[in-house]
């Protein structure tokens, strides 16, 4: 039995991800292999659906990736009532103008802007 294997209870299915990783500053690509656990089973799932779920995933880790680098989203304090909610869609908002703007660099972009806070008002256009 598959969950008694894999000493997951709940353990339905199990795939194995291989992708190529590029790694810029060393201009070479290597082989990542990641292994997806489920409790969905093949008639729940796919193995397609259990791939879309997987990049379904990392688009929300993208954003939150980018949060973190250039915010430092993870060392924020605020703990009551919405304030963690009401910052997030204010850095996604800052993040979703920045990118309307074809800035890449997000973080490089932040600090263009705090150095000049002038420069804030002309990308908003106000």
């Amino acid at each position: 039995m598959l969950n008694s294997y894999l000493r997951f209870p709940h353990a339905a299915q199990v795939a194995c991800v291989r992708r190529p990783v590029l790694h810029i500053s060393k201009n070479k690509t290597t082989l990542e292999t990641v292994y997806l656990i489920t409790s969905l089973t093949r008639a729940q799932a796919s193995p397609e659906q259990l791939l879309e779920l997987n990049r379904g995933h990392w688009r929300i880790e993208a954003l939150h990736r980018v949060r973190d680098r250039a915010f430092d989203e993870d060392r924020c304090r605020a703990r009551k009532g919405y304030a963690q909610r009401a910052l997030a869609c204010l850095r996604n908002f800052a993040i979703s103008v920045l990118r309307l703007l074809n800035m890449r660099n997000i973080a490089a972009a932040l600090r263009e802007l705090a150095a000049d806070a002038s420069l804030v008002l002309k990308v908003l256009r106000m």
